[in-house]
């Protein structure tokens, strides 16, 4: 066994040192969750402008100096910004340097422009063997569509995601987050820590890839073994279930809330719970299946009853009988939820004090934490030239 850390406050994957050439989204969620978790980020940026998303604005945070975009805030704490131009030999070769001592090198750019400047996989493994080289794409290299960028929005179009999202009559909507970039950056993280482990045995690093719509794909999971085993396209459904009766939102006499009977035993409590005994004693809504069938039925009655109390009754009627259910809340009320996790105070000066959602991973001994705010462009800059990784080591 290895002997315990000393300081497990550093999190668990203190000492691990991730090299950030990726940007937008997908990329930089990977490298803030293995930040989180104690790994030394540097993020490598183009002068001048940085990360398109620090542009993406409004909303800004204003600080005293300048201002950054809330959308680059969300996925750019605990690393250390850089600015250098990789189409330079000053650029490329403070890249090379950082790349021998990293353990990781994240990157989403264009396939082979990477390659041409002799920073891509081949290049820099050849200088460190143990390097885990992650590649974030469009669309798997091997495949036909290897080299097409990669959207968000047009992969959640592609992949089907839309087409199961909106109302049944009405037309196709995406998603209201960047979903398939999320699902993208975690799978990559995920990615990076499983050859990481393997290279604890081995001794040898690899490259990885993770693409946008082979992300997209493994995340519609039983919707896409449904079309594998029945071959029947799926419908749009709404805020309802295709396999479960009643499972939706409901409109209250103030506001939506949903209910979520997952079985026959929690379906019996929610006619006991709302005073519904007509539907109760029905004998064609009495298992799963037959509420299903009889779908029109049992959420028309539902939807009728409900009409009547604000929702707050009704919810603590469901709660108290261990009904599943909630409040359809705005994202602010959810984040003033009881339920919602701890906030994470920022500063700096490029956009001043503010608070940040922290990590949902938690750990017992070797927390994750915040160790930097989200940098200013180019902020390390000069410390990195000088000292390389051993500005990490004594930040």
């Amino acid at each position: 066994m290895p002997d315990p850390d000393p300081n497990p406050s550093r999190g668990p994957l203190a000492g691990v040192r991730v090299l950030d050439l990726s940007r937008v989204l997908a990329g930089p969620l990977c490298t803030m969750v293995l930040g989180d978790l104690g790994a030394d980020v540097v993020k490598v940026e183009r002068p001048g402008t940085g990360d398109d998303t620090r542009t993406w604005g409004p909303p800004w945070a204003q600080g005293p100096d300048d201002r950054e975009s809330a959308y680059y805030l969300s996925v750019n704490r605990n690393k250390r910004s850089v600015a250098a131009d990789l189409k330079s030999d000053d650029g490329r070769a403070l890249v090379l340097r950082l790349a021998r001592e990293a353990d990781v090198v994240v990157e989403n750019f264009a396939p082979g422009m990477l390659d041409g400047w002799g920073l891509g996989y081949a290049g820099l493994s050849a200088e460190n063997p143990g390097l885990v080289f992650c590649s974030i794409t469009g669309y798997a290299s091997d495949g036909p569509e290897a080299g097409r960028p990669g959207y968000d929005f047009a992969v959640q179009a592609r992949a089907g995601w839309m087409s199961i999202t909106g109302e049944p009559e009405g037309t196709p909507v995406k998603v209201g987050v960047a979903v398939v970039d999320v699902l993208t950056g975690q799978n990559a993280a995920i990615a990076i820590l499983a050859a990481l482990r393997e290279r604890d045995r081995s001794g040898r690093g690899q490259r990885v890839e993770v693409s946008l719509f082979d992300s997209a794909l493994a995340g519609l999971v039983n919707v896409t073994q449904a079309v594998l085993v029945t071959g029947n396209e799926p419908r749009r459904w709404g805020n309802a279930h295709v396999t479960i009766v009643p499972y939706q939102a409901f409109d209250a006499a103030d506001r939506p809330f949903i209910v979520a009977v997952g079985n026959d035993a929690q379906w019996r409590r929610l006619c006991a719970a709302i005073g519904a005994d007509d539907l109760a004693a029905d004998e064609r809504f009495a298992t799963n299946p037959g509420r299903v069938e009889h779908r029109d039925g049992v959420v028309m009655a539902l939807a009728a009853r409900f009409r009547a109390r604000p929702a707050a009754q009704w919810l603590g009627m469901m709660e108290a009988a261990g009904v599943p259910c909630s409040p359809v809340q705005t994202v602010g009320e959810a984040l003033a939820d009881p339920a919602a996790g701890a906030r994470w105070p920022m500063e700096g000066p490029s956009y001043g004090a503010v608070s940040t959602v922290a990590s949902p991973l938690r750990f017992s001994r070797t927390p994750a934490a915040l160790r930097d705010s989200a940098p200013a462009l180019g902020e390390h800059t000069d410390e990195v030239q000088r000292l390389g990784w051993k500005v990490l080591e004594s930040g």
